[in-house]
Order: structure tokens, then C-alpha cells, then sequence
């Protein structure tokens, strides 16, 4: 499991994607989140535009990766 550390109150899901890697582009991540094939706290999700929060874990291709905060 990874770890994506955010410095504001929340991360966009497909922001995050390509935050992370695990799409080159925002279109990418679209696509990917419309057609259910990601997973945000092990439910699909499909609002690509979703608020992610510290503690939230998403899923794509058997890569996982989970939101963390420097911010108190």
C-alpha cells in the first residue's frame, strides 16, 4: 500500500489518480472513474470529482494507495 500526502483539506479523485501515477492524464481518469473501475474505500466509485479526505484508500489495477495530511 502506498501513501499520498496532501497538504490541503481534501484531494479531487482524479486529481489524485494523477497525482499518484496511476493514469498519465486527467481524461484518463475520468474515463476510469465513469466506468467503475475504481475503488474508493472498497466501493466503486464513479464521481470523479469525489473530496478525498485523510484516511480514504483508493483502488485501481491491484494498486492501492491511501490519503494522509502533514496539516494538524
Amino acid at each position: 500500500m502506498e501513501t499520498i500526502t496532501i497538504n490541503e483539506e481534501f484531494i479531487r479523485l482524479d486529481n489524485l489518480m494523477k497525482f499518484s501515477g496511476m493514469c498519465n492524464s486527467g481524461g484518463r481518469a475520468k474515463y476510469l472513474i465513469q466506468n467503475g473501475e475504481v475503488k474508493l474505500n472498497g466501493e466503486i466509485c464513479t464521481m470523479r470529482g469525489k473530496k478525498l479526505r485523510p484516511g480514504d484508500t483508493i483502488e485501481y489495477q491491484n494498486r492501492t494507495v491511501t490519503v494522509t495530511s502533514n496539516t494538524p
